[in-house]
């Protein structure tokens, strides 16, 4: 049984808390708020477990093994390396930090501790992402990934008449870029690893954060293009294009439906079906890995979201969107 303590009483953590309760080695013991009261209001959802309004007290007590972040992007790097430093394993919601550079100190804080640390992305750990590729190659050589996650966000009505709330408040790491793009790069990365070559464009907004943009990126026989936006929708599923066939996926961040469509007309549907919630395989991923006494996981590891960092901090710098965390 693995005791966590969770920051955030936001909808993210009550998904997570949701989808933990299929887990038989799970136990929520401890939950941080900035307020008492906000913070048994929570915990009163979830078995009333303790309440912390100080993080310094809650990483140092003996009542939790590790910690899910959901916080706001800016204080992921601070919070988990804490946490870290006081020997909890740390499971972080995506982006795991504002920049590369702070993605590396995590890392670093990890491997003197000796403890887990992984990014909370969901989609790759899913069970339709690993039919994905297990059956890459049967498309033959491929020659694109095309990958798009928009998303008209309700929080661009208040935005539009004036009111800037945290999900286009730069001062937070926030975004079209870190809150959705990541989901079209991660994955990318993940298959095939870091391009090569960035190209990046955007929208950016009067706070200074982006509303929307597209990135294409280059790898030695192939080239990967996505596109991202809070401010606009799309329904386009997404597609790994091979010289045999099409692979195609019907949402890239959260993978429910896989298909092969070949050049000579048929189609094979890859598509298995989804028994748990979909933060249910990232939270059993974090835990068999602790359990194996391991350090970092094979598919969400140390590596991929180090170059998922890098990614986007040179899609940013390409925009000019920079967050106050930057030393660029």
């Amino acid at each position: 049984m693995i005791r966590f303590g969770t920051i955030g009483t936001n909808w993210i953590t009550e998904r997570f808390l949701h989808a933990a309760a299929e887990n038989d080695d799970f136990e929520l013991t401890a939950v941080y708020s900035r307020t008492e009261e906000k913070g048994r209001e929570f915990a009163a959802q979830f078995g009333e477990p303790k309440v912390y309004t100080d993080l310094k007290a809650m990483a140092t007590s003996d009542c939790i093994d590790a910690v899910y972040i959901a916080s706001p992007n800016s204080l992921h790097a601070e919070q988990a390396i804490l946490f870290m430093n006081h020997g909890k394993h740390v499971l972080c919601e995506k982006p795991l930090a504002s920049n590369s550079d702070e993605v590396r100190r995590m890392i670093a804080a990890a491997e003197a501790n000796n403890v887990v640390l992984m990014e909370a992305m969901k989609s790759t750990l899913m069970p339709n992402f690993r039919i994905m590729k297990d059956n890459l190659y049967k498309i033959g050589q491929v020659r694109r990934y095309f990958a798009s996650y928009c998303q008209y966000s309700s929080r661009y009505d208040a935005f539009k008449q004036g009111t800037v709330l945290n999900a286009f408040n730069p001062e937070f790491s926030n975004g079209a870029l870190m809150d959705l793009g990541i989901y079209c790069i991660y994955p990318l990365v993940s298959l095939f690893g870091k391009p090569e070559e960035v190209k990046a464009f955007g929208v950016m907004l009067s706070s200074g954060a982006d509303g929307e943009g597209s990135v294409i990126m280059r790898y030695p026989e192939m080239d990967a293009v996505v596109m991202y936006s809070k401010i606009s929708d799309s329904f386009l599923p997404a597609e790994i294009q091979g010289e045999n066939g099409t692979m195609v996926i019907d949402r890239i961040n959260q993978p429910y439906d896989v298909k092969i469509q070949y050049r000579d007309g048929s189609v094979e549907n890859l598509t298995q079906q989804q028994i748990h919630e979909s933060m249910y395989y990232e939270l059993e991923e974090f835990i068999r890995i602790i359990c194996r006494g391991k350090r970092s996981s094979k598919i969400n590891s140390h590596e991929t979201s180090l170059a998922v960092a890098e990614v986007m901090e040179e899609a940013r710098k390409q925009i000019g969107l920079k967050y106050a965390a930057d030393q660029w």
